[in-house]
């Protein structure tokens, strides 16, 4: 099936980061563009969608107003759907905490390929669009069917590939039908903008970035697991001992406040999120200069069932001088995050124990 829908003139990398403020978005690479969300950001529940991150591997596509989406393969019968289309369907919105798998790619060593990101290739965001499996409804799925593949409209050389390689990610037909994976349209109650995918794209709670396909030109229901470039060459875990899909987001955790070089008194309130995409937060643990004492903070509520977990505490510092502050998030699984970095060769899922190094008045 040819993929509808004409792709017109992007603003060019440079032209988008120049006319953005420094405080919105950290640039960490201005072709192909990818931003990280500025510490300050991280703060409140809802990122704003301006200082939401931005990942993209190919130039940005902007796509005209006759886009529509084909839907086929394992399907009773084909159909198109264009924008207004969609728009027509019964909405559902979730709030739905997003980690690209190489954030805090930067942490490990030997340096891994890939973008350098720091920590702040993350964001928290109500998507709002139509559920997936309402579209899939609407062809009439296959009783044989194992995955369904998103085919993005964006492309380019890689340098491990011989053709112009697609963006393009299948999922588990369960993940694919569940109720909150959805075709956003909107982003915290406005229309995409081209850097998040305009005008629809994937949004996968609970799994790493590149799950959440944008710029979505065609959905096909296959028979047999997907073996495609960024399925199997890409967001694996290549290590040692195999390789290894990359697929939900590992248990995590941030300290949000005091920020990285703040001056704090003797008393100071520490709080931060914590996340996961394989259950609930149960736990958090604050801990000092890297001792083995540990301080249970107090856990608070989400947002939604998708997003990250507030926590607090208040600690009582010993010294004046420089501290490092550390957090350490346990979930319903009963996975913790790791003391130190799993490495792997393609720098994906480090969700080891940060330092926050404070300094103390």
């Amino acid at each position: 099936a040819s993929i509808t829908g004409e792709a017109v003139s992007a603003p060019t990398p440079t032209e988008r980061a120049d006319a953005s403020s420094p405080s919105e978005l950290e640039v960490v690479r201005v072709e192909p563009y990818n931003a990280e969300s500025p510490a300050r950001a991280l703060a409140p529940a809802i990122t704003p969608a301006v200082n939401a991150y931005v990942r993209t591997n190919f130039g940005v596509p902007v796509l005209s107003n006759q886009h529509a989406i084909q839907v086929d393969g394992a399907v009773e019968h084909p159909v198109t759907l264009s924008i207004d289309a969609l728009r027509g369907m019964p909405r559902h919105s979730v709030t739905a905490t997003m980690e690209c798998a190489g954030n805090d790619r930067l942490g490990m060593r030997p340096l891994p390929v890939g973008e350098p990101w720091r920590y702040g290739a993350l964001s928290t965001v109500t998507w709002t669009g139509v559920s997936l499996v309402d579209v899939l409804g609407l062809a009439g799925v296959q009783s044989d069917a194992v995955e369904v593949l998103l085919t993005a409209a964006d492309a380019g050389p890689r340098e491990d590939a011989e053709d112009v390689v697609r963006f393009a990610r299948s999922l588990p037909l369960r993940e694919a039908l569940h109720r909150d994976t959805l075709l956003a349209l909107d982003m915290n109650g406005a229309p995409l903008t081209p850097d998040h995918g305009a005008p629809v794209r994937l949004a996968v709670p609970g799994w790493y970035g590149m799950a959440s396909v944008k710029w979505v030109t065609r959905i096909e229901v296959l028979r047999v697991p997907f073996t495609g470039y960024f399925q199997r060459q890409r967001y694996v875990y290549d290590e040692p001992g195999g390789i290894t899909p990359v697929d939900r987001m590992r248990v995590k955790s941030i300290v949000t406040s005091p920020v990285e070089g703040a001056r704090v008194g003797r008393t100071v309130v520490v709080t931060g999120w914590a996340w996961s995409g394989d259950g609930a937060i149960v736990a958090v643990d604050v801990c000092v200069d890297g001792g083995t004492a540990w301080q249970s903070a107090t856990v608070g509520a989400p947002a939604s069932a998708h997003a990250w977990t507030p926590w607090h505490t208040e600690l009582e510092l010993s010294r004046a001088g420089r501290i490092v502050l550390q957090s350490r998030a346990s979930d319903a699984s009963g996975a913790t995050q790791p003391d130190a970095i799993v490495w792997n060769r393609l720098g994906y899922g480090n969700n080891a124990i940060r330092h926050v190094v404070v300094e103390v008045e």
